[in-house]
């Protein structure tokens, strides 16, 4: 498998900021990292609303 190199990744970038422009460009790169920590969530078999539960306060009434 070949290295990317600079010149490659920034071709990669101004195609994507061409193809989904400005506005759509941030929300493609959340997804995208959704995405991915999804997958591996599930490759690992992590438990991702156990985490979060554990993770916030307890608010009192």
């Amino acid at each position: 498998m070949p290295n990317i190199g600079p010149t490659e990744l920034i071709i990669v970038l101004v195609l994507a900021l061409i193809i989904l422009g400005p506005k759509r460009l941030p929300d493609a790169g959340r997804s995208l990292g959704r995405g991915m920590r999804e997958f591996k969530e599930s490759i690992t078999g992590g438990d991702r609303p156990e985490r979060l539960a554990d993770a916030e306060p307890e608010r009192g009434a």
